[in-house]
Parts: C-alpha cells; sequence; structure tokens
C-alpha cells in the first residue's frame, strides 16, 4: 500500500496547479503518471450544459474511434435463422433469442454491447429494466437494432463507443490505453468530442461544453481547454 501511496501523491504532485491543458499536454500528462500494473484506461468526461429530465436535450450517439479504444469487447446478438449465422460470423460473442432473454433475465450479463434485430425487439423489450440502466439495450439511434447485425458486430469489435448523457449532464467514456501512442490517443480524444458536438440538442440553452475533464483508470483527473478540444 506504501508503494501505490508514493504512486498516487507523485501523480497528484505533477497534477498540481495545472489545469485547462490542451489535449496534447494532457495526454502526455496523463500517460507519464499511468504507472499501475495494468494497461489503465484512458477516460473523458464532459460536462454539457443540458437538463437530461427534457427530451429536447438528451445527448446520445455514437462514434467510431479511429484508433480503436483497446479493450476486448463482448457482443451479444439477438437473432434468428440465417441472422443468427451471420452475427456468429462476424464475430459475435454471444447469440440468442428467448434463451438470450432468460439468461440475461437470470443475471447473466457477460457482455459490453447488445445488438438485436427488429424483429427481436418484443422478446428485448422485456429486458428493459435490466439493460437499459447499463446503458444496453438496443436503439435504432445508436445503430444496435438493425438487420445489418454483420455490420453492427464488426463496428463493436473495431472501437465504436456509444454515449448518452447521464444525470447532470455528464457524459463519459473510456478513449483508448495509457500504452497507446500520445498521438493516437489525441485523435481518438478529438474525434470523441467531435461527435459530442454534433450531437447537440434543439433544446440546449447556453453554453454547451461546460467542462471536459481527462484521466487514467488509476490517476487524477486533469481538465482540458473546451475550444482547443473542440475541432469544428
Amino acid at each position: 500500500m506504501a508503494k501505490l501511496g508514493k504512486r498516487t501523491r507523485a501523480a497528484r504532485e505533477a497534477f498540481a496547479g495545472k489545469e485547462n491543458l490542451s489535449v496534447e499536454e494532457a495526454v502526455a500528462l496523463i500517460k507519464a503518471n499511468a504507472n499501475a500494473k495494468f494497461d489503465e484506461t484512458v477516460e473523458i468526461a464532459m460536462n454539457l450544459g443540458v437538463d437530461t429530465r427534457h427530451a429536447d436535450q438528451m445527448v446520445r450517439g455514437v462514434v467510431g474511434l479511429p484508433n480503436g479504444t483497446g479493450k476486448d469487447m463482448r457482443v451479444a446478438v439477438f437473432a434468428r435463422g440465417p441472422k443468427a449465422d451471420e452475427a456468429t460470423a462476424a464475430g459475435a460473442d454471444i447469440v440468442g433469442a428467448e434463451d438470450l432473454m432468460e439468461a440475461i433475465q437470470g443475471g447473466k450479463i457477460d457482455f459490453d454491447r447488445c445488438i438485436a434485430t427488429p424483429d427481436m425487439m418484443p422478446v428485448v423489450g422485456r429486458l428493459g429494466k435490466i439493460l437499459g440502466p447499463r446503458n444496453l439495450m438496443p436503439n435504432p439511434k445508436v445503430g444496435t437494432v438493425t438487420m445489418d447485425v454483420k455490420a453492427a458486430v464488426e463496428a463493436a469489435k473495431g472501437g465504436e463507443v456509444q454515449f448518452k448523457a447521464e444525470k447532470g449532464g455528464v457524459v463519459h467514456a473510456g478513449v483508448g490505453k495509457a500504452s497507446f501512442d500520445e498521438a493516437k490517443l489525441v485523435e481518438n480524444v478529438r474525434a470523441f468530442v467531435s461527435a459530442v458536438a454534433k450531437a447537440k440538442p434543439a433544446g440546449a440553452k447556453g453554453a454547451y461544453m461546460k467542462k471536459i475533464n481527462l484521466s487514467s483508470t488509476m490517476g487524477p483527473g486533469i481538465t482540458v481547454d473546451v475550444d482547443n478540444a473542440v475541432t469544428e
């Protein structure tokens, strides 16, 4: 524990007094202080000027990170017949119908993304209270309710990230691993910020992007200059 304490202390000292950095500066600082015994995830949290209690201020979308997430995504697909075969061939980890629904109802949720063909939604709909709070419910708006299950599975496996504003207007996601090259992390961060910028809802009033924070799994956070992060 003392060793971990030293690492934490050193990281806090390195971050002290620094704020509103450029994306490049923030990524370099985070990489230099990501010293855990595992490959830490680089995480982004964005505070948006929206009230998610209002439907016209909901922020939701999907973005394909140019350099992937570095995470092995486990994908579940609700499909039957040829579409089930298509999902399996595309690399889906779990494929099923009522049997998959029953497994999930029994508490077995060992996947990171859930995809469904439209005809399966009456079955999937029974799982709303389970999958919804985990942001796993298939939704046509982010391409997870589709007949093109091959493309959806490949996108999920290839580094596609979904985002949704939570209570308080906060959007967060993993945008790569600390082992990534700095340039690749910077590219991923800018791609994510750009996608959230494009998802600005019609009902948003005043400043939309209020604060952007980057951190590693075990490290402190650092604020990023919003104007620098937005490339549009």
